[in-house]
């Protein structure tokens, strides 16, 4: 007898529990009926490491979340070098620019560790557009935020220190308005950062210790801590 297929991550979801549900930042900014027919709609999932998310080409049904956990998001790496756009820590939403145009998607996002996702089908959203001011300035300062990470990443990859291309990688990673759920302090390995970054874990670990020594983070168990997010921002290289 074959082995059974394992499930979809859409067959694996399941209704949100109240924690993940105090995870998400724009639902406190709902009316009560707005709110309430949202958390109907909401589902998460468990995300494996290395499991898709969303895949280039596939049609944008749902708006995702970041509740737990660590994505990329990549183009694809059949066609040449691959190439990863950003990380997606926790209180991160993504993919809301696909759905308005309701267009398929142009990268990939996948699970860099085990990662609890939230998914808002595409028509809630749409109906949260239609019905909601706050959600509408979500939506236009996550897009506004999102374009600014955009260009200092364009920016960022012109960089050939990698000293300073680990501190604004790592600045993006901390940004207040794209994942509120981040604060000061991110779990996240050498190595995981050394994937977002496009460099090898040894040399990661060496910017790391220059920007320790230069007070802009600490280096603790498990992750990182900022000390100075503007000195990570404006950071231009280890003297």
């Amino acid at each position: 007898m074959a082995d059974a297929l394992p499930l979809t991550l859409r067959q694996r979801a399941r209704r949100p529990t109240p924690a993940e549900l105090d995870a998400i930042p724009w639902l406190a900014l709902l009316d009560g009926n707005q709110r309430e027919r949202a958390i109907a709609a909401l589902a998460v999932a468990d995300a494996g490491p290395g499991e898709r998310l969303c895949r280039i080409g596939r049609p944008a049904t749902f708006w995702f979340g970041v509740v737990d956990g660590l994505l990329k998001m990549n183009n694809d790496d059949s066609t040449g070098q691959a190439v990863t756009f950003t990380g997606i820590p926790p209180g991160g939403w993504f993919g809301e620019g696909t759905l308005l145009k309701r267009e398929s998607y142009l990268y990939n996002i996948q699970a860099l560790r085990p990662s609890t996702v939230a998914g808002l089908p595409i028509d809630g959203f749409h109906a949260l557009l239609d019905d909601s001011i706050a959600f509408n300035r979500f939506v236009l300062n996550q897009l506004n935020a999102r374009l600014g990470q955009f260009i200092a990443a364009r920016e960022t990859d012109r960089i050939h220190d990698p000293d300073v291309r680990v501190a604004r990688n790592l600045a993006a990673l901390f940004h207040p308005l794209l994942y509120p759920g981040v604060g000061s302090w991110l779990r996240i390995t050498q190595q995981e950062l050394g994937y977002l970054v496009g460099l090898s874990r040894q040399r990661v670990n060496q910017a790391l210790h220059g920007l320790s020594g230069a007070g802009l983070i600490r280096i603790e168990y498990g992750g990182l801590r900022v000390l100075d997010l503007d000195g990570l921002r404006r950071f231009t290289g280890c003297r």
